[in-house]
C-alpha cells in the first residue's frame, strides 16, 4: 500500500490518530482512511471548547463514496478545530497529518493515549502484514 503512518503518533481501530502538539493532543484520521474515503467533499467538526469522549463520534467527513463518523481516539475538550480542512477539504487528503489535521484537545486523561495502538501495530493492522 505505500501508505505512511509516523511514529510519534498513536491510533485507534476506527483509524483516528491522536499525537502532541503545542497546545495539547492534535486528532485527525489516517493515511488510511483517507484512502479508503478517496475524493473528501465536506468536513463537519466540533465547536471550540466541546467536550469529546473516547470512542463517541465528534464529527463526520463526506466524500464521494460515503458519510463516514469518525471516533474521538481520546476524551478531553476542544481548543482548535482546523478551519482550513473544514473550507478545503483535500487538505485532508494531501496531507492527513500536517495541513490536514483535525482538532486539537486537552486531555482529560493523558493516560488513554496507551490504549492506542503504536505506528507499527496500526501499520500491520490495516496492511494486513505480519
Amino acid at each position: 500500500m505505500g501508505l505512511s503512518f509516523p511514529a510519534e503518533l498513536r491510533y485507534a481501530d476506527s483509524h483516528e490518530y491522536a499525537g502532541p502538539s503545542d497546545d495539547g493532543i492534535k486528532v485527525g484520521i489516517s493515511a488510511f482512511a483517507v484512502d479508503q474515503l478517496g475524493d473528501i467533499v465536506f468536513v463537519e467538526l466540533p465547536e471550540v471548547g466541546a467536550s469529546i469522549e473516547k470512542g463517541s463520534s465528534f464529527g463526520t467527513v463526506e466524500s464521494v463514496k460515503a458519510v463516514e463518523e469518525m471516533y474521538a481516539p481520546v476524551s478531553g475538550t476542544v481548543v482548535a478545530a482546523n478551519q482550513a480542512v473544514i473550507d478545503t477539504p483535500e487538505l485532508l487528503q494531501n496531507d492527513p497529518y500536517q495541513e490536514g489535521w483535525l482538532l486539537k484537545i486537552t486531555p482529560a486523561d493523558p493516560a488513554q493515549m496507551d490504549q492506542l495502538m503504536d505506528a507499527t501495530s496500526y501499520s500491520a493492522k490495516v496492511e494486513g502484514g505480519s
